[in-house]
């Protein structure tokens, strides 16, 4: 395997970039950040110091990824989408020291020109809709939408609409496995 980056993007050092990640037209990394293996970083992306994204991370078109985020493995970025790392910016003071972490864990998908605002966490398989403002923690498997993001159901890992039945119990259409929703949380019946 090997790393390709276009011509026309920028790679400040030190900066780990994992096997069979593609970096495409106008990009930046910037030094300290981490990606993972088979990610691919599409055109006008800027990665921020100490940014980290795991393993087959797919970044989108036009986004800028700031300090103190973090993505876990799987995690679908669509184009434009919008970070933020203070919660009350001003140019003429400089808050660095005040930037709140922001995770989006494991098989998360954030859709075209959603905001993320700093501090939250967007969970597990998650599904953010397009334009969708996330102001607060987001659970494992929700469906989340509107200004401010709000459930409006459940997802499976497959990216499937989940209907439960009145004992708590759906099934994926496209995999047959079954999800169990318990006291407001999903999980993968074992």
């Amino acid at each position: 395997m090997s790393i390709f980056i276009h011509e026309s993007s920028f790679v400040d050092q030190p900066c780990e970039i994992g096997d069979g990640t593609k970096v495409w037209h106008f990009c930046h990394l910037m030094s300290n950040s981490k990606i993972g293996i088979n990610c691919t970083i599409g055109q006008n992306v800027v990665i921020s110091a100490e940014v980290v994204l795991g393993n087959n991370v797919k970044v989108q078109n036009n986004v800028s990824i700031y300090t103190g985020v973090t993505c876990e493995d799987d995690v679908f970025i669509g184009p434009s989408v919008v970070f933020t790392n203070v919660i009350n910016p001003r140019s003429a003071i400089n808050r660095k020291s005040e930037f709140l972490k922001t995770r989006v864990k494991k098989g998360a998908t954030l859709g075209a020109n959603a905001t993320i605002i700093c501090g939250n966490t967007i969970g597990c398989y998650a599904f953010i809709g397009a334009g969708a403002v996330v102001t607060k923690a987001v659970p494992d498997y929700a469906i989340m939408v509107g200004n401010p993001a709000k459930q409006m159901g459940w997802m499976s890992e497959h990216g499937i609409k989940l209907v439960f039945n009145l004992a708590g119990r759906a099934t994926c259409s496209e995999t047959g496995k079954e999800y169990i929703l318990e006291n407001g949380n999903v999980r993968i019946d074992s």
